[in-house]
C-alpha cells in the first residue's frame, strides 16, 4: 500500500531535501523515524528536492508499508524528530500515486527584509543597504510568463533533463518593511527559484531594465543572470495534487 507524508522543515542545519553522502538530509532523517517505527526498511520519495539551507512549508513524500497505519504514527514521528522537522499527517493514495511526478505545481516563497532586522536574518535577505523597486520588478516577472526555456537559471552543471518550466505565478508583495515573492510553476530547474531573485533585485536596484530580462532568458546561460540569492530566505509552501 502506498501512503503520502504531508510535513515541514526548517532547513537551516541540513544539507538539502535529498539524501547525501555524510550530510545530514531531511529525507534521511524521515526514513530513518519511519523506519525505527514501523520496524521495516522505508524508502520515500520525495515531491522534489531543497538545495542546501532551503526550508519547506508544506512537503509531501511517499512510501510504500504492507499494513495499516496507525492513528498515532504522526505522534510517534513527531516525537521521534527533531525539532526542525514536523510532520502533519499521513494518508493512503492510489498504489502508483507519485509524489514527485503527479505534482502539478509547486510554489516558493523569497523574503526579503528591507530594514537591518535581527529577528529575521536567518529567515530573509537581509537587504536594507540599496533601495530596492519594486515596480519594476514587478514589470520584470511581468516578462516570466513569456518564456518557457529558462535554462538561464539553471545551476551550471545541474542533471536537467529540459529547461521547459510553466510559470503560473509571480509576483512581488510588500508588507512595511518585508518584501515577499511568490513563483508558481509546473516545475523548477535546480537553483532556479535563487537565480531568478537575484536577478530581479538587480533590476530593482537599477543595475538592470526590466525589460534587460528578455535578454537574460534569451541568452540561455547561467552567467547572463545575476548571483543566486541567499538560500536561508527561500521556502517551498505548496505542492499541488489532484488526489
Amino acid at each position: 500500500m502506498r501512503y503520502f507524508i504531508e510535513f515541514s522543515y526548517n532547513g537551516s542545519t541540513f544539507f538539502g531535501y535529498q539524501i547525501q553522502p555524510n550530510e545530514i538530509s531531511v529525507q534521511e532523517e524521515l526514513e530513518k523515524a519511519l523506519s525505527t517505527i514501523l520496524r521495516k526498511e522505508i524508502k520515500t520519495t520525495g515531491a522534489g528536492r531543497t538545495d542546501t539551507g532551503v526550508h519547506a512549508k508544506k512537503m509531501f513524500a511517499h512510501f510504500d508499508f504492507e499494513g495499516e497505519i496507525s492513528e498515532k504514527l504522526v505522534h510517534q514521528l513527531n516525537s521521534f524528530l527533531p525539532l526542525s522537522i514536523a510532520v502533519k499527517r499521513i494518508f493512503k493514495v492510489k498504489n502508483d500515486f507519485h509524489a514527485r511526478f503527479d505534482a502539478t505545481y509547486r510554489t516558493y516563497e523569497y523574503y526579503i527584509s528591507l530594514e537591518k532586522n535581527p529577528f529575521s536574518e536567518k529567515l530573509a535577505w537581509q537587504h536594507w543597504r540599496k533601495p530596492l523597486d519594486v515596480e519594476k520588478m514587478n514589470e520584470a516577472c511581468k516578462i516570466l510568463f513569456e518564456y518557457s526555456d529558462f535554462e538561464s537559471f539553471a545551476k551550471i552543471g545541474g542533471d536537467n533533463k529540459t529547461n521547459i518550466c510553466k510559470i503560473y505565478h509571480a509576483n512581488w508583495e510588500q508588507n512595511e518593511n518585508e518584501l515577499k515573492f511568490t513563483i508558481s510553476a509546473d516545475r523548477f530547474l535546480r537553483n532556479m527559484v535563487r537565480a531568478i531573485v537575484g536577478t530581479m533585485v538587480e533590476i530593482g536596484s537599477g543595475k538592470l531594465k526590466p525589460t534587460d530580462l528578455r535578454k537574460v532568458i534569451e541568452a540561455k546561460n547561467r552567467n547572463a543572470a545575476g548571483t543566486s540569492a541567499p538560500a536561508h530566505a527561500l521556502f517551498l509552501v505548496d505542492v499541488g495534487y489532484e488526489f
